[in-house]
């Protein structure tokens, strides 16, 4: 208006709306930065909680030594243990023993909580109810680390470190990282080590796509380079997780052989479903909805009518379908 009246020049006016505008994306910016910080001390805050967490699972204060060598085996009495803000048992109601030198197989369908019962073995977790004893004491009245560095343990789904190829090897054994002649032998035993020689730098080749000269391997040969990790320390108890899944047939022949080797003289925990791998197992535990249904011998199982026979007439009929399938593709038309 007082443009129109002649009070101020268009040119202020031009000044005055420019101005204004200027102002506001000002002030826009002050209160957005407002706003990241708040937003930024919530992430803080989180980053300075997530170091004040302390460990559940922990050493007593006066623990027991580990036996070594281990004479009786694990028993497990009444186990029962379902995760945190779960109304779900995972596992409930187990009882069983795990012998000095014996391999012991669990079998089952997905979610019916084998997995739950190794991280329990290996103190990841401590039952709800129950407990389980190491040559009849308690496995919490024992040192932990000393627990864990006795276990070795190869999970289905191993972690696939970005870093050099003696360093992912090494993490099985952390405090022998700079022993590279424990690294090379246990590359050599599970057959990593012709892996390693195909590499260009070898043992310090990088590993993963984060590097710039990083090489990413394939899922058979990252699994030769977990089943090193194990090699790297003497446990006395070897679990296997789904060790073999995903592999072409030649490949899990040759990762078989090598966990043969490994396993041999020491107390064996195999999860698969592959049911043809656990024939020569000492003992099957079958597990339906974290219960035990049944408990035998391969043989004695497959003879019983039950979830392990069940399982086993499938994957006998998969498997000549797909041989079958594979014959007359050979043949041609």
């Amino acid at each position: 208006m007082q443009a129109i009246s002649g009070a101020i020049t268009i040119g202020t006016l031009a000044f005055l709306a420019g101005s204004f505008r200027q102002l506001r994306s000002l002030l826009e910016g002050i209160l957005s930065r407002f706003t990241s910080v708040s937003q930024g001390a919530i992430y803080l805050r989180d980053f300075f909680d997530f170091f004040e967490i302390q460990p559940r699972i922990n050493t007593p204060e006066k623990p027991l030594p580990f036996p070594n060598p281990i004479k009786q085996g694990f028993v497990f009495q009444n186990i029962g243990f379902k995760y945190h803000n779960s109304d779900n048992w995972a596992n409930r109601h187990l009882s069983f023993t795990l012998y000095a030198g014996e391999k012991l197989a669990l079998v089952g369908e997905n979610g019916a909580g084998k997995t739950t019962l190794v991280k329990l073995l290996a103190r990841l977790y401590d039952p709800a109810e129950g407990r389980i004893l190491l040559d009849g004491v308690d496995l919490r009245d024992y040192d932990l680390f000393e627990l864990r560095r006795n276990i070795g343990i190869i999970f289905q789904d191993y972690l696939r470190y970005q870093m050099s190829f003696a360093q992912n090897i090494a993490v099985g054994n952390i405090d022998e990282v700079n022993n590279r002649a424990l690294i090379e032998q246990a590359a050599e035993k599970s057959l990593a080590s012709l892996l390693a020689q195909k590499l260009p730098n070898q043992y310090e080749q990088a590993l993963g796509r984060r590097f710039n000269n990083g090489v990413e391997l394939s899922g058979g040969e990252w699994q030769k380079v977990a089943l090193a990790r194990a090699y790297m320390k003497e446990a006395q108890l070897l679990i296997l997780d789904e060790p073999t899944s995903g592999l072409d047939a030649e490949s899990e022949r040759k990762i078989q052989d090598a966990l043969g080797r490994l396993a041999k003289g020491r107390t064996t925990l195999v999860i698969a479903h592959r049911l043809s791998t656990l024939m020569h197992a000492d003992q099957i535990i079958v597990l339906d909805r974290g219960r035990i249904v049944q408990t035998g011998t391969h043989d004695a199982l497959v003879s019983q009518d039950g979830v392990y026979r069940r399982l086993w007439r499938i994957q006998t009929a998969l498997e000549e379908d797909l041989s079958r399938d594979l014959h007359a593709a050979a043949a041609g038309p």
